[in-house]
């Protein structure tokens, strides 16, 4: 029954060297290229489904020789080589059939927000800032920082970074929502538990062809910069306001001492939340789709607790907790929390499949 379900995409795969060896495909280089990604797309599944098929042959094959005189022993010990490899071979297969999400091997924007808490929060969204840079270094993956906000006691108010590298989007987009943290802040002089939030957003980066805004659906203010930024602060209308009418979604940008330069990447961050409010409308509408998610990625859903006192991490929406706190915050040690929210994700993505 489950070599039933490969055969369709081995055969596909088939047709395609066949079609990529066609002359009237090779004059065509849009449908040549449409056809490579499609077949790198199934690539892997393929090569294991052949695996697992030749697996199941071998079996059958040696279960016919248990009887033989001279060749009984031997199919005996390969069997006990070979069978156990079916169950791990079928786990990979059907995680290798879920529907891919295109935004996988994206680089994203992150977006941190202080909420509920004042100054502690906005010292918790550096707190954030510096562990998802360590798990980045971890991963080969660059930071770069769009856009800050200093907060009135230190840390940031707000934080914009671009992050790029493979599989970027793919390990980090299960981060959006509410992350509540649980500490004294040094500011406490009774030594008190305070709680705060911060929110976090992960937005995949977009191309250009990917979401058409129209230029008479943008409104463009200039004003002048404030804060730490240098001599040209207060100084010139460097810093830009990007509105999208039709969604009312609003980038503020004013890092940079240039006004080219900030409309340059507010408009960037703009197509990135325009593509995303159209994501999330899609998810929606796609109920099925939704219950294959951790969670429903909405930013005012409250995913996770940072108790510093019990050097406790609770993952609210898969009910893990960690006693280590520590050494996931200093040492960028997040992929603790991402295996499992993956493999949870994973887990339900294949229920909903029925595979």
């Amino acid at each position: 029954m489950f070599q039933e379900k490969l055969q369709p995409f081995i055969d596909r795969y088939e047709e395609i060297n066949t079609l990529l060896s066609s002359p009237d495909i090779a004059s065509d280089i849009s449908k040549m290229t449409e056809l490579s990604k499609e077949q790198s797309s199934i690539a892997k599944l393929v090569e294991k489904a052949r695996e697992y098929i030749s697996t199941v042959e071998a079996i059958a094959e040696n279960k016919e020789l248990l009887g033989d005189s001279e060749l009984g022993d031997l199919a005996k010990e390969e069997l006990a080589e070979l069978e156990p490899l079916l169950p791990k071979l079928e786990d990979e297969i059907k995680i290798l059939m879920i529907p891919k999400d295109p935004n996988d091997d994206k680089n994203l924007y992150i977006e941190l927000r202080a909420g509920a808490g004042g100054d502690e929060s906005a010292l918790f969204v550096e707190d954030m800032f510096k562990l998802y840079t360590r798990y980045a270094d971890k991963m080969g993956w660059r930071v770069e920082i769009v856009s800050s906000s200093e907060g009135t006691a230190g840390g940031y108010k707000e934080m914009i970074a671009l992050i790029k590298g493979e599989g970027a989007y793919s390990q980090l987009k299960y981060e959006s929502g509410v992350h509540r943290v649980q500490r004294v802040p040094e500011t406490e002089t009774q030594g008190r538990v305070h709680t705060s939030a911060v929110t976090v957003a992960i937005i995949p980066e977009v191309d250009d062809v990917e979401v058409d805004i129209k230029p008479n659906e943008i409104k463009m203010d200039v004003f002048r910069a404030s804060g730490h930024g240098g001599q040209s602060v207060n100084t010139t209308d460097s810093a830009v306001r990007l509105t999208h009418i039709p969604t009312g979604i609003v980038v503020s940008i004013q890092d940079e001492k240039s006004q080219h330069k900030n409309r340059d990447k507010a408009m960037k961050i703009l197509k990135a939340r325009v593509y995303e409010a159209e994501m999330q409308a899609q998810m929606d509408e796609a109920s099925a789709d939704r219950k294959a998610q951790v969670g429903s990625g909405d930013r005012s859903e409250k995913i996770r607790t940072y108790n510093y006192p019990q050097n406790r991490i609770t993952d609210h929406r898969i009910g893990l907790t960690l006693y280590s706190l520590d050494n996931i915050m200093n040492n960028g040690n997040l992929e603790q929390i991402i295996e499992p929210l993956i493999a949870h994700a994973q887990a339900k993505a294949i229920k909903a499949a029925g595979l």
